[in-house]
């Protein structure tokens, strides 16, 4: 009398096994970028881009600095993307830097990251992440961390973000192909807060007189860096 029933059983787990929903898989947060990323993509299958540039790669404090104007003299890349985050940049790392092969990376993310909730030793990590990721690939590439900015619609947060450019201040003097530089203090009014005339109204994202502050006093930072062997 067992068979039967046993049978039923097994036929009944079948039935649902088949007919189970599907469970899809989650998706990484850095997919709601997939369409800037397709975009530079498409720019590249109709173009070429120079061999040994300076890749300016993060999130919008490198799309809206026109670095191509900025810094004449080098061969420049953008591939800053909306509000992205050290994370975004690394998941596509494969797709928006090491393809380039750049001779410099210029990098800025960590921003929003603490905007999100993310800790100064999570910025930290995810942008060793960024370093191992581009000299696994590429050994000899200079990479120049932007510090991140304070501003005062962030302020609340800027003793986070100060700790977190602490830390990576502190890692990039341990390698000669790392570089610190330090967008803060040019920024500081004599209030000891952001001066408001190097940002947007929105006191976040820094206007033409913020972006030629940075530009004067990153040029001679990419200049060493390009020209310093990874070995001095």
């Amino acid at each position: 009398m067992l068979r039967p029933v046993i049978g039923l059983f097994v036929v009944f787990c079948n039935f649902l096994a088949v007919n189970a929903p599907e469970v899809q898989e989650a998706k990484n947060p850095a997919e709601r970028w997939e369409e800037s990323i397709r975009k530079f993509e498409q720019w590249d299958s109709k173009n070429t881009f120079p061999s040994d540039a300076v890749l300016f790669v993060g999130s919008s404090s490198i799309r809206l600095w026109p670095t191509r104007e900025c810094f004449e003299g080098f061969d420049v890349i953008n591939r800053g993307f909306g509000g992205s985050q050290i994370s975004d940049v690394n998941y596509y790392a494969g797709r928006i830097v090491l393809p380039y092969e750049p001779k410099v990376i210029v990098f800025y993310a960590g921003d929003n990251d603490v905007a999100a909730g993310k800790s100064a030793r999570r910025v930290f990590e995810d942008y060793k992440k960024f370093v191992n990721l581009v000299h696994k690939k590429l050994p000899e590439a200079r990479i120049i961390y932007v510090g991140i900015k304070p501003s005062r619609s962030r302020w609340s947060i800027w003793p986070a973000m100060e700790e977190a450019n602490g830390m990576i201040r502190d890692f990039s003097q341990k390698d000669n192909r790392l570089f610190y530089f330090d967008s803060a203090t040019p920024l500081m009014g004599s209030d000891g807060k952001p001066n408001t005339g190097f940002f947007l109204n929105d006191q976040l994202h820094l206007n033409d007189k913020g972006y030629e502050v940075w530009t004067r006093l990153l040029r001679p930072v990419i200049k060493t860096a390009f020209d310093k062997h990874p070995s001095e």
